[in-house]
């Protein structure tokens, strides 16, 4: 876990995705100073808002929502914990 206002680093949310996914592709940055003064950010510039690129073998004949599913299924303990990440980017590649 990284020391931020959330917990929540970039590389816990890929370790994450490795482990449920098992990806052929796997990007993920915390984009979260780029909305300091929005909503859900804490003030501390990281841990709550990220971009995952993925791509993964269990994504084949899913339609486009299904496969968002499995990205915010693997991740839902980072997203329903009080002060977790608040918004999630999700591009499938």
């Amino acid at each position: 876990m990284s020391d931020n206002g959330t917990g929540i680093s970039a590389e816990d949310l890929r370790l994450r995705l490795a482990e449920k996914l098992s990806p052929t592709q796997l990007e993920v940055l915390d984009e979260s100073a780029a909305h300091l003064g929005h909503a859900g950010q804490d003030g501390t510039g990281a841990g709550t808002h990220f971009r995952v690129r993925i791509a993964s073998p269990l994504f084949a004949g899913k339609p486009r929502v299904a496969c968002h599913r499995l990205v915010y299924d693997s991740l839902r303990d980072f997203i329903d914990r009080d002060h977790g990440v608040h918004a999630l980017a999700i591009e499938l590649l």
